[in-house]
């Protein structure tokens, strides 16, 4: 699980190597920041080590800035008392790395020049590579990093873990998989997004100069943190916004039942199906609140008078990639996009036809593309849109407008600026999540339009997928999500009760 970091700014590595080179531009010291930071390091290990019983500690380091973090950290945690051994690749030129190694010299720590670890350690400390890793890792690079996970004990990652990038969190190909990491100066975007959240287990910031105006964040970090507008006393069905989902091809029903189900379970006073009437039985079976309508029998003028009445659409839902299909996604389409009053949601088949048909979106139309169909619209491959999420999600912007969800590990969320979603978790890879967040998405916006951002939805969701994978994530399914999103959405409501009672108490204690 991750350390969650509330407001927290992301940083492109080459941000923050800048930062740090005007930093010893004003005559700060190079090695005087290493020392600052192997010690902070060593400090916030004793309480880690202490619970874990570590006694035995190998340091891995490699020949650039990194090791000698490395270097210095062994030199404080053997001053405190471990038995620390040192393991190292060949030597680097820089000074400051020549005189860490010294340190660990002088200090009477053993340091061997190979990976044949001489005992089972307790932990193992990664300082082999820093954030400026770019390319793919040598044969020899690649069994070290191996070798490392095949070890039985802790593993500590300072920075980044050795062989994760540092801005697209893609293994090359292979990362310590660490139970810690370390980040050092600010946090990078490959720590949450991508691959990352296999390899970097809790993440701990060591923030120790002070943030420049000259450094500019690459994203947020989403809060979980928030909290919903109070339901007023005299509100009714009609004051919680109407929402309408359109799909359900006569051989999938399924997707707009559980995007319809979720918008009332987030909240929605009322909820509408337009999809093919052979499923209609079974939604009424499951969700007799939710109204009605054959997609194959409305008319051009009954769609316009429809979406008059409802404040929100989600659209493409079990719509199919069929010649009927794409007859219902250009009748549909052109009326959305041109409604001026709709907040619009556009998931699955909706975004296979958009590829297809390729037009800007209007700023209040939310696309939830998987890396599938990202890959589709952008003309690539699902490789390229992983290698680099941030950069596809920037296109996929700069290509369509509109406002961007790509769905996935650290889901990644573009709305004025970019977002990183640190909740949910891998039980949640499973059919009809995605149509759970549509239906989530569309009837949140319905509600409450400009008072809810796009990443709070997507975290809402994320946490929902984590509160019901409490007793395991194997074999969670997504028509179970309902208790789930209904949990989330009242706890928020919760939050803002009590932020109310407070706010009044304090004012009547003032009064008194």
């Amino acid at each position: 699980m991750h350390q969650q970091v509330y407001h927290s700014s992301v940083y492109h590595s080459q941000s923050i190597q800048a930062w740090e080179q005007r930093w010893f531009e004003n005559k700060n010291s190079r090695y005087g920041l290493m020392q600052q930071v192997a010690w902070n390091i060593a400090q916030r290990l004793i309480p880690i080590f202490r619970q874990e019983k570590i006694h035995h500690i190998a340091v891995c380091c490699g020949k650039g800035n990194n090791a000698a973090d490395g270097y210095l950290t062994a030199k404080y945690l053997k001053q405190m008392g471990f038995e620390v051994d040192v393991f190292a690749t060949e030597l680097g030129q820089s000074q400051a790395l020549q005189q860490a190694h010294q340190e660990v010299i002088e200090s009477e720590i053993s340091i061997y020049s190979n990976f044949n670890f001489q005992k089972n350690y307790d932990c193992y400390i990664d300082a082999l590579f820093g954030l400026g890793l770019n390319r793919k890792l040598n044969p020899d690079l690649q069994q070290i990093i191996q070798i490392i996970n095949a070890q039985k004990g802790l593993k500590i990652a300072i920075d980044i873990p050795s062989g994760l990038q540092a801005n697209t969190g893609q293994p090359l190909p292979f990362a310590i998989q660490a139970d810690y990491t370390f980040a050092v100066l600010a946090l990078k975007a490959g720590l949450f997004t991508g691959q990352g959240k296999e390899f970097v287990g809790q993440i701990q910031l060591i923030s120790l100069i002070p943030v420049d105006a000259d450094l500019k964040p690459l994203a947020q970090l989403s809060s979980h943190d928030f909290s919903l507008p109070k339901r007023q006393a005299f509100g009714h069905k009609g004051s919680y916004g109407h929402v309408l989902v359109v799909g359900g091809h006569a051989n999938m029903g399924g997707a707009v039942m559980l995007a319809g189900e979720a918008a009332f379970c987030a909240g929605a006073g009322k909820v509408t199906v337009v999809c093919h009437e052979k499923h209609h039985t079974a939604i009424l079976a499951r969700s007799p609140n939710i109204m009605l309508h054959d997609i194959n029998a409305l008319t051009k003028a009954e769609i316009q008078q429809l979406l008059q009445q409802v404040d929100a659409i989600s659209f493409g839902m079990g719509l199919g990639r069929d010649s009927w299909s794409e007859q219902q996604y250009l009748k549909w389409f052109p009326l959305i996009n041109n409604s001026e009053h709709l907040e619009v949601v556009m998931d699955a088949d909706a975004l296979w036809f958009l590829a297809e048909y390729s037009e800007p979106l209007k700023i209040q139309t939310y696309a939830t593309p998987h890396p599938g169909e990202a890959a589709k619209l952008l003309k690539c491959s699902v490789k390229d849109i992983e290698d680099d999420r941030i950069a596809a999600i920037q296109h996929l912007q700069n290509q369509y407008a509109g406002q961007w969800v790509l769905k996935g590990a650290g889901s990644l969320i573009l709305e004025d600026r970019l977002w990183i979603c640190t909740a949910g978790n891998a039980g949640m890879g499973t059919g009809g999540m995605g149509d759970i967040l549509a239906g989530m998405l569309a009837s949140l916006k319905a509600q409450f339009h400009q008072q809810i951002h796009l990443h709070q939805v997507v975290t809402l969701h994320a946490l929902a997928g984590d509160w019901l994978a409490e007793k395991g994530m194997r074999g969670l399914q997504a028509q179970n999500m309902n208790q789930a999103v209904y949990h989330v959405v009242n706890q928020r409501n919760q939050n803002a009760e009590d932020h109310e009672t407070l706010m009044n108490t304090s004012s009547l204690n003032d009064k008194l």
